[in-house]
This record gives C-alpha cells, sequence and structure tokens, in this order.
C-alpha cells in the first residue's frame, strides 16, 4: 500500500470510528458511503469490507445499500463521466445517434470506463435541457444541440485537454 494510499485509509478509519461511537451508527452508512465514494471515486470492497467491521454492520446490508442507490460507484470510473440524455426532446432530435457515436469512439458501452480511464459513459433520462436537445453533460457541464460531429469533437477537446494537462 502506498503512503498516499494509507493516508486515505487512515483519514477513512477515523471518520467511520467517529461515526460509530454516535447514537444509532447504522443511520450514518450513507453518509460512510459518501465519503468513501469522495476519497476513492467509488466504493472498493476492501474499504467496504472494513467499514462492516469497524460499524459493526454485515457487509451484505452494506452492500445492499451501496447497489440500491445509483450514485455510488462498485468499479473506478473515468476522469470525465459523459452522460447522454435519452430523455423524450433529446431521443426524438438525435439522441440514440450521439449514444452510439459515443460508443464508438470511446470504445465502451453503457456504464463503461476508457482502457485509459479518462471516460465513463452513462446513459440520462433527463438532463433538464429540452430546448437545446439533443444534450450530454461532461462531468457537470452541458453541451447542446449536437450531432454526431460535434460530439465527437467535444471528446476531442477533453482529451487534448488531459494531455496538455499530463505535460505540464
Amino acid at each position: 500500500m502506498t503512503e498516499t494510499e494509507q493516508k486515505k485509509m487512515e483519514a477513512l478509519r477515523e471518520y467511520m470510528h467517529a461515526v460509530k461511537d454516535q447514537p444509532h451508527s447504522e443511520s450514518n452508512l450513507i453518509g460512510v458511503l459518501h465519503k468513501v465514494q469522495q476519497i476513492y471515486g467509488y466504493l472498493p470492497r476492501e474499504v467496504m469490507d472494513e467499514a462492516a467491521e469497524i460499524l459493526e454492520i454485515p457487509t451484505a446490508h452494506i452492500w445492499g445499500v451501496a447497489t440500491f442507490y445509483h450514485y455510488f460507484n462498485l468499479e473506478p470510473i473515468g476522469k470525465h463521466v459523459v452522460s447522454v440524455c435519452m430523455g423524450t426532446a433529446c431521443y426524438v432530435k438525435g439522441a440514440q445517434g450521439v449514444l452510439d457515436a459515443l460508443k464508438k469512439e470511446l470504445g465502451v458501452d453503457i456504464g463503461g470506463t476508457t482502457a485509459d480511464k479518462l471516460f465513463t459513459l452513462q446513459e440520462a433520462r433527463c438532463l433538464g435541457a429540452c430546448g437545446i436537445a439533443p444534450v450530454i453533460m461532461v462531468d457537470d457541464k452541458i453541451y447542446g444541440e449536437l450531432d454526431t460531429k460535434k460530439t465527437i469533437d467535444i471528446i476531442n477537446r477533453y482529451r487534448k485537454a488531459d494531455a496538455a494537462e499530463t505535460e505540464a
């Protein structure tokens, strides 16, 4: 375990012990899961096993909560999360073509993360930007009035920015 990993785990252990000492510590489980995901970016199995031990909650219960809520990631995700809106307005205006272009360009299916860990592709029911349909959201930024070329151009801008960041 690297020094960084050790520091992450120590911070998490300290947090979990503080939660355990509170009355009804099990009611704080979602907060603990949020903290784990904030630190690691997802919910690693070994960390969940340790949480079960520290909090004295059955592992099956923890995994039940983690898998019930779609917010939690059970696998590592990419640096950038690309969500394709598949709501009615977006779908009618070509969201399926945008999604298909992204799948091909990124080489992943919905829920997949690229081999370079740069992108995770997700599907969304509605992003609330129907007036500029079809739309995608990359992290917290909405891009609208898309076609396949504009969509690939957006992905390539993120790739280029990441490459420049890596070189710096």
